[in-house]
């Protein structure tokens, strides 16, 4: 597992519902979007973050960069849920060489694992405490899941260059498009089919992460079983909220009530770092992942919780060409892309 890559990415989010693939070209200052494109998944591919159907997962792979027409093979992706341990922890002050010496040890006192299932990584984190102490952003992953996901992209015929967490690779995104002041602490949300990542940034540093296993898969889900139709029939109407017709005022009662669950998780969460943190209060809330695009809740976010929320585009600060890509179709696709825009950012020249 690592953090930046010198060679050229392809940012590649396997998500539940859909594969998203970005590529970018730096032979400017300016990023330039050489390439992006998704790809759904068949609803059972992946549930609860175990892959069901590797065969598909694979194909869905090939078919997305074949008709993309890809050529780099270096491939970072990102892992989120309950097989990923994220937490700040202080040691004495070191070098980076005894630090990689004794993180094994610190790692074996924090994390609630079996230390030889996982792959463990770390930073150190460059935020003042005290003279004799440092602060270190300790990452440990289940060694299965990595292994699986490794194994769908090699077998794609691509090359695993690094695997990141999903909440750090939307905070890269957030960071090429944002300067954070010193004193500024902003949430990022992210929800996707299956999970919520909730990542809280203060002077543009992770200083709090949360996973939460709820999703839009739960408003499919519910819109199925109530209006009695098939998976692929309830996404879409789901997709059509706004022209559902009919069954339009049943769709909307069934996203608003699992939008003021989704919009309770990251109140409990933002009540919970205000808690334990002295940070500071924060300042706006971003949404990100294909939930983003709910039309009620953003709204629903910013009346609980009293703070401003903004649906987040990672292209803000990404050049493209318009004959390739329009203006309304990457706002449109934004907030699905950020993950694999932050992991297309994972160069060491970007630290």
């Amino acid at each position: 597992m690592g953090l930046f890559s010198k060679q050229e990415l392809l940012g590649l989010d396997i998500g539940s519902n859909s594969i998203k693939a970005v590529e970018l070209d730096w032979r400017k200052k300016t990023p330039r979007l050489k390439h992006f494109g998704m790809i759904h998944l068949p609803p059972e591919a992946i549930v609860d973050g175990a892959f069901m159907d590797s065969a598909s997962i694979v194909d869905s792979i090939r078919s997305l960069i074949d008709g993309l027409k890809v050529k780099t093979k270096n491939v970072a992706v990102s892992i989120c849920g309950h097989p990923v341990y994220i937490k700040t922890i202080n040691v004495p002050s070191m070098s980076k060489e005894q630090l990689e010496e004794s993180i094994k040890w610190e790692a074996e006192q924090q994390i609630p694992f079996d230390i030889d299932d996982v792959n463990i990584d770390f930073q150190i984190l460059d935020i003042q405490t005290s003279p004799d102490q440092m602060p270190v952003l300790l990452v440990a992953a289940k060694k299965d899941m990595i292994n699986d996901y490794t194994a769908v992209i090699e077998e794609a015929g691509l090359i695993p260059t690094i695997v990141d967490y999903t909440g750090f690779a939307i905070e890269n995104a957030y960071n090429l498009s944002y300067d954070s002041p010193p004193d500024e602490v902003v949430t990022l949300v992210n929800i996707g089919a299956n999970w919520m990542n909730i990542n809280f940034l203060h002077a543009g540093n992770s200083a709090f992460t949360r996973d939460i296993s709820i999703g839009g898969r739960q408003i499919t889900e519910e819109i199925q079983k109530r209006l009695k139709m098939t998976y692929e029939e309830a996404e879409a109407l789901k997709v059509r909220e706004r022209d559902a017709g009919a069954q339009g005022a049943e769709v909307e009662k069934i996203i608003q009530g699992t939008a003021e669950h989704l919009a309770t998780e990251v109140r409990r969460s933002l009540e919970f770092f205000d808690a334990s943190s002295s940070c500071g209060e924060i300042r706006k809330i971003y949404l990100t992942g294909g939930c983003a695009k709910i039309r009620m809740l953003p709204s629903l976010i910013e009346e609980r919780i009293g703070t401003p929320v903004e649906v987040f585009n990672p292209f803000t600060k990404i050049e493209y060409h318009m004959d390739e890509y329009s203006p309304e179709y990457i706002k449109e696709v934004g907030p699905m892309a950020a993950v694999a825009v932050g992991l297309a950012l994972r160069r060491e020249d970007l630290q």
